[in-house]
């Protein structure tokens, strides 16, 4: 279900507002850059400014905004917990396939 949530960055400069929906799942990579940044996004169409990352791949529908989910200031930890994470092999470039080790992601 759709839910409106406000987001900043660590100082609150930078605030923003994002209908998201964290049953639909949400993911974590094993890249070099999401690892040493511990990210873990949900993915929405494009909104806001830079707690969140850019990107385009068409077998997903095209342009999407992955937000950072540690910037959720109103998503409550029972609502994180229970948030589906999928995770994807970046590290090897098979973003669609899950890496064999996930446990440090």
């Amino acid at each position: 279900m759709l839910k409106t949530y406000r987001g900043s960055c660590h100082c609150g400069a930078v605030r923003y507002e994002a209908d998201i929906d964290l049953a639909a799942g949400t993911g974590k990579c094993n890249c070099s850059i999401c690892v040493k940044t511990r990210n873990w996004g949900t993915l929405i169409k494009p909104c806001g400014v830079r707690p969140f990352g850019r990107g385009y791949v068409e077998q997903i529908g095209g342009a999407f905004v992955s937000i950072q989910i540690a910037t959720l200031d109103d998503a409550t930890p029972a609502e994180l917990a229970a948030a589906p994470v999928k995770y994807s092999n970046g590290r090897d470039n098979a973003w669609w396939n899950e890496p064999e080790e996930t446990r440090h992601l």
